[in-house]
């Protein structure tokens, strides 16, 4: 496995110290890369490693994951993330819209933010981002409820012997991970402390229920504002339909989500789950850059 260097820089945004990673020279074209939930920038590098033309790839860490400064909260806001990402593009290209790529729930917050700031997006690149299952109004009092129980307990993260038992972590999670991308990926998703445990670097405070309800109308209002050319990449064994619901219902749902984007083409990667980007590199390499090179 041939590994890109990358290199780390610390950016003061909104009050935090943001961890942010760079590929490539600082003169190529630029493409920013956001990753999902419970996840670390460097999770990117295998695409990166595949990629055959120049790049300047930026990835950040989210608030309260990998290297980023941890605000001092008990509750995360899906609005911090969208905030934190203006202010990173505003940092690196004040005046030029951007090639942006998520996964997950950093494919939800670019596609969130290219329909609030359309003029901002030259392409965008949606790697498993769907949203989350339609709510009603009904369920708002047992779901605050059970915010305000969660708040009582200290939510804690398991930690591990070392960064083979990280790397077996990752590998039960996604079986497709071959051993050597499991071991780099496991110096970057944890970090050994002073008593020789690995801590995952991620804050607890992630794992708690939001108390809002997920407005998906809200949500596509905005996704119907999306100026830039949208492509949209689906794994066929992607595990989503755990929390979508019945897989028949759920296809109906995102297919509708889908047709609310202006310009937007789809593609299914085979042979790939939810992490796509560590099961394919190789293809999904292909496919950005085939899909930013087009006029």
């Amino acid at each position: 496995m041939t590994i890109s260097h990358s290199r780390s820089e610390f950016v003061a945004l909104r009050g935090l110290n943001y961890h942010v990673r760079h590929w490539g020279d600082e003169s190529a074209p630029m493409l920013f890369m956001m990753h999902g939930w419970m996840d670390v920038s460097a999770s990117f590098q295998f695409v990166v490693d595949n990629l055959q033309e120049k790049w300047h790839v930026i990835a950040a860490d989210w608030r309260g994951f990998g290297l980023t400064e941890t605000p001092p909260t008990d509750s995360y806001w899906f609005p911090d993330y969208l905030g934190d990402l203006d202010a990173l593009l505003h940092h690196f290209s004040p005046d030029l819209p951007v090639n942006l790529l998520g996964h997950s729930m950093g494919a939800n917050v670019v596609l969130l933010y290219a329909g609030v700031r359309p003029e901002r997006v030259r392409k965008l690149i949606n790697l498993e981002g769907f949203g989350l299952p339609t709510t009603h109004p009904k369920q708002a009092p047992k779901r605050y409820l059970k915010w305000l129980d969660e708040l009582r307990e200290q939510p804690v993260m398991r930690s591990y012997a070392s960064a083979a038992e990280v790397a077996a972590r990752l590998q039960k999670t996604n079986p497709r991970l071959s051993d050597e991308r499991a071991q780099f990926l496991s110096q970057h998703w944890a970090k050994e402390n002073t008593q020789g445990q690995w801590e995952i670097l991620g804050d607890p405070a992630h794992k708690l229920t939001s108390p809002l309800l997920f407005q998906v109308e809200e949500i596509l209002a905005c996704w119907s504002k999306i100026v830039a050319p949208v492509l949209w990449v689906e794994a066929d064994d992607t595990d989503i339909w755990r929390w979508m619901g019945p897989k028949a219902e759920a296809r109906v749902e995102i297919d509708r989500r889908i047709a609310v984007i202006p310009n937007v083409r789809t593609e299914m990667m085979m042979d790939a789950g939810h992490m796509l980007h560590h099961d394919q590199p190789e293809l999904l390499a292909q496919l950005i850059e085939a899909f930013l090179a087009e006029e």
